[in-house]
């Protein structure tokens, strides 16, 4: 029920979604809303579950208030069903500092996962999987590295990449580059043997079909990501007005139609719908805030490949393989102390 155009939208998207994906569907919110817009919109909504319930997380409600103040919100709801396994994935268009909280308190982390973040696919020359993207204003070396670790698992078992390419997000290529957490964490990837890690990655190269894998902070993400997504609607916008400006241009434009037909729809975010929150137990998909029926219902196809894929457990087995590693280096490490302060 959260969201910009919520619920109408979401609604138009589950019915969009039940028209063309072979999946069952459970709507949280208000029953008397759904039925309606369904009914406006001709659609048969009875074979669908709905779990009703009054209560609307905001766009400016507190993050916490998911798991005290509003637990019984569409959103707490229902995370909460997914953590009891009353359904394989949770899509939502709401609140993402809420939706972050209750997947981290309600559904929980896999184990071994020091912090979920949220994986955004980047429509540049090759999809690239942005991480973090709003979930962590600040984070650490340590974070920064299990993204790359989380970020390249997913990559290899939702886009078939053998060795998924893993770039830093930085202001330069040189290691020496960026803050004291920057330099840090290139050394942590550089180090990494989990990973291929192939460097810093300016803003001005990323789009050009550099990495797989981009890891940063969520602020720096965020703001990287909706730079990308709003200049391509700048250019698709500025191309359509290049094309429209008088009769030779509409002729010419005849002649590339299905080429720039091809090209809005590479660049066009509602095509990739959500992005799904890393380093949880189960599926959970954020929708943009914005997402009109047609993103809505791409970001549930999203949610389906998610589950269906079994990437969860990949991720799963990623992490401890990481955590483990770090223990035993921690391990070597205060051992040599111990030999030196003797």
């Amino acid at each position: 029920m959260g969201g910009d155009k919520a619920p109408e939208e979401t609604v138009k998207g589950v019915i969009l979604a039940a028209q063309e994906f072979n999946a069952s569907y459970i709507l949280v919110g208000n029953r008397f809303e759904i039925e309606r817009i369904a009914r406006e919109n001709n659609f048969d909504i009875r074979r669908m579950d709905i779990v009703h319930t009054e209560t609307v997380i905001t766009m400016e409600d507190d993050p916490l208030c998911v798991m005290r103040g509003k637990q019984d919100s569409s959103m707490a709801v229902g995370l909460k069903m997914l953590a009891d396994g009353h359904g394989d994935a949770f899509v939502s268009t709401g609140n993402t500092g809420a939706l972050f909280t209750g997947a981290t308190l309600i559904v929980r982390k896999i184990k071994g996962v020091l912090r979920a973040g949220i994986g955004a696919i980047v429509p540049l020359q090759v999809p690239v999987l942005l991480l973090d993207t709003g979930a962590n204003i600040s984070v650490n070396e340590d974070n920064l590295e299990q993204f790359a670790v989380m970020g390249s698992a997913y990559m290899r078992k939702m886009y078939g990449l053998e060795s998924p390419r893993v770039g830093l997000l930085n202001n330069g290529a040189e290691a020496t580059k960026g803050t004291p957490l920057q330099q840090s964490a290139y050394q942590r990837l550089s180090a990494c043997d989990s990973i291929r890690f192939v460097g810093n990655i300016e803003g001005s190269i990323a789009p050009f079909n550099t990495c797989d894998v981009l890891v940063t902070d969520g602020f720096t993400g965020n703001i990287f990501l909706k730079t990308v997504e709003g200049l391509g609607k700048m250019l698709i916008s500025r191309l359509k007005g290049v094309f429209y400006s008088n009769t030779v241009a509409k002729v010419s434009a005849l002649g590339v139609k299905k080429q720039l037909g091809a090209m809005k729809k590479d660049y066009d975010p509602a095509e990739y719908g959500g992005a799904p929150i890393l380093g949880i137990s189960r599926p959970v998909i954020k929708a943009h805030g914005s997402s009109d029926a047609k993103a809505f219902k791409n970001a549930i196809r999203q949610a389906i490949n998610y589950a269906d894929s079994g990437v969860v457990y990949d991720i799963a087995v990623a992490a401890k393989d990481y955590s483990d590693r770090r223990k035993a280096e921690q391990e070597r490490k205060k051992q040599e102390n111990n030999r030196e302060n003797a």
